[in-house]
């Protein structure tokens, strides 16, 4: 007797449906579980479900600037924006371009809409402020014995050698490896004045009488006790804190604020009261140092800036760490604070641990104050959390009339068979669910009504699914074949058919994610999203099971309700084997 000869396993799992159905189970499980771990058991909901503002900017031309508007001027504009909006307390702000002038500003409710309509469209308050204080920044120790209200706020000699052993390093960059991912908090400021500024070179100042200037202010007065209270509690690494710090503050005022050398490490500074503000920079521009060939961030000032800055350094120059170097703040964040080494007027430069990138995005703060380009507000829409409901409502409804119709059609059409597919389409809702409710927190993905209608929609796309491996199996039932060879005959067929069909159908979603913006997006992601599931659901899940239904006597012997019924199919008799066995006995044949 010959050896059978090797081939491919039977498709689909025949021989080991059960493997199948239980990866999908597993899979199932750890979904549920965590969902329920993470605490987020509902979708996050979007604006227009939820409640809330939206509202759209439109970039303007500025005079000498024609061409301001572009993608990096824009995305700089968002991140602001971004900023602004989370300060306000807000967790789960939507800020994206839209086209290329357009930045839509979307606010869930709990916000006050007027207060962050006046804040996403103006422009941000920049200043430079000389340090008093700084200091590394954790929770804030608990008292332990009396402190003297009268105590300086200064550091001690010692402390203060070793903050500026610290703030030297950091701030010439010399030791600290650059890192893409580094802000530009710490940076040196060296330069010189360019050969047209009639101010005097760094060299001519070296002379502390010679560096002097008529009206410069004295330096700033140490901070008072309730200044030093409040930077003994600043916490940093507290959002709600690290947001609050430097708020509110007029530019006469002396100041808490935190910023960050890297991610995850926070800095918390007493500044002085400001002596140059943004409107004071006339350009700034990322540039690479041709001597070093490492990023520098140059700065020219406007005439009377110059004469304001010339002040500040000259008097910065001549102090010691950490009272050498001034604080860049913006909208009460320190994002940066370079050491001063020379005088300076004009033009400056900061070099540090820049990459391209947070060069560009510190050039971009101080050539524009904030943002980048001018907006007008172009329109506000207010969404109330009632309206939301009422459509949230409106879509589940049309949800279940839709599946109420799908399973109407399953159940007279295909009888028995109807189980399969409902069973599938559980399988299928249970994991878009489940993932919905986990890539709220992850990515931030907020359901909103058009992704609602792709889950819809969705519904006849798996369900079509079934139809067509149903189909196919009836098909060769008609032919005369018993259910188990029909149902595993059936399967290549229906599965090349089911593969082309989803893939078109995921080729539109991803272009349409790809070429829209805003809520279509939510549209085009679910039906991506559904499609792939549709794919994992009919390969785990429907097939194996329809092989383990073939072997129950209800489906296996076609009765009448079973959808599955030969003579209601119009079958052809049985197929025969006796032509081949009988060519093959026939000598002729041999």
């Amino acid at each position: 007797m010959a050896a059978p000869k090797k081939g491919r396993g039977p498709s689909g799992g025949q021989g080991r449906p059960g493997r199948s159905l239980a990866l999908i189970l597993i899979a199932m499980v750890a979904l549920t579980g965590g969902m329920f771990l993470s605490g987020h058991t509902t979708p996050r909901l979007g604006i227009d479900l939820a409640g809330g503002t939206s509202i759209t900017l439109e970039a303007q031309n500025q005079p000498g600037k024609p061409n301001a508007i572009n993608p990096t001027n824009m995305n700089t504009a968002v991140g602001i924006i971004e900023r602004r909006v989370n300060g306000l307390g807000v967790s789960e702000a939507e800020v994206q371009t839209q086209g290329e002038r357009n930045i839509i500003v979307n606010i869930p409710k709990g916000t006050n809409s007027k207060q962050a309509q006046e804040q996403v469209g103006t422009t941000a308050q920049l200043y430079f402020r000389p340090v008093l204080t700084v200091q590394a920044s954790g929770p804030a120790p608990k008292p332990s014995g009396s402190t003297s209200p009268s105590a300086s706020p200064t550091p001690s000699a010692k402390e203060s050698a070793g903050a500026g052993d610290k703030a030297g390093e950091e701030a010439t960059g010399s030791d600290v490896t650059p890192s893409p991912s580094a802000t530009t908090q710490g940076r040196a400021v060296t330069g010189s004045l360019t050969k047209d500024d009639p101010t005097p070179a760094a060299s001519e100042s070296s002379d502390p009488k010679a560096s002097e200037t008529p009206g410069a202010s004295p330096s700033p007065d140490p901070a008072t006790a309730k200044l030093q209270e409040e930077f003994a509690k600043l916490d940093c690494t507290d959002p709600k804190q690290r947001t609050e710090a430097g708020q509110n503050a007029k530019p006469t005022d002396s100041i808490v604020a935190c910023g960050s050398n890297v991610p995850g490490s926070y800095e918390k500074y007493i500044l002085g009261p400001s002596e140059v503000s943004g409107s004071d920079v006339d350009e700034a521009k990322a540039a690479i140092d041709p001597q070093s060939g490492q990023w520098i961030v140059s700065m020219e000032f406007t005439s009377a800036g110059a004469k304001k800055f010339q002040t500040i350094t000259t008097r910065l120059s001549q102090q010691q760490p950490p009272m050498n170097q001034f604080g860049i703040v913006l909208d009460g964040e320190v994002v940066s604070a370079p050491s001063v080494n020379t005088v300076l007027s004009k033009n400056a430069q900061i070099s540090g641990s820049f990459d391209q990138q947070s060069a560009e995005d510190l050039g971009n703060i101080l050539s524009y104050g904030a943002l980048p380009l001018t907006f007008k507000e172009v329109s506000v829409t207010t969404v109330t959390a009632a309206l939301g409901s009422e459509q949230l409502q409106a879509g589940l409804i049309a949800g279940a009339i839709g599946l109420a119709l799908v399973v109407v059609y399953l159940v007279a059409y295909y009888r028995g068979l109807a189980f399969i597919a409902l069973l599938s389409l559980l399988v299928s809702g249970i994991l878009t669910y489940t993932i919905m409710a986990l890539l709220g927190p992850a990515i931030g993905f907020a359901l909103n009504l058009p992704a609602v209608c792709g889950a819809i929609v969705a519904i006849g796309i798996t369900a079509d699914s079934f139809i067509v491996y149903f189909e196919r199996v009836r098909d060769e039932i008609r032919e005369g074949r018993t259910l188990r060879p029909a149902i595993e005959r059936a399967w290549p067929r229906a599965r090349r058919t089911i593969l082309v069909s989803d893939f078109v159908s995921f080729l539109s979603a991803a272009v349409l994610f790809l070429v829209t913006v805003g809520k279509v997006q939510g549209f085009a992601f679910t039906l991506g999203l559904t499609t792939l599931l549709d794919v994992v659901v009919v390969f785990l899940f429907t097939k194996p099971l329809m092989t383990l239904m073939g072997r129950t006597k209800f489906f296996s012997q076609g009765g009448s309700w079973s959808g599955l019924d030969p003579k209601r199919l119009g079958a052809k008799p049985p197929l025969r084997r006796s032509r081949r066995v009988n060519a093959s006995n026939d000598p002729k044949e041999a």
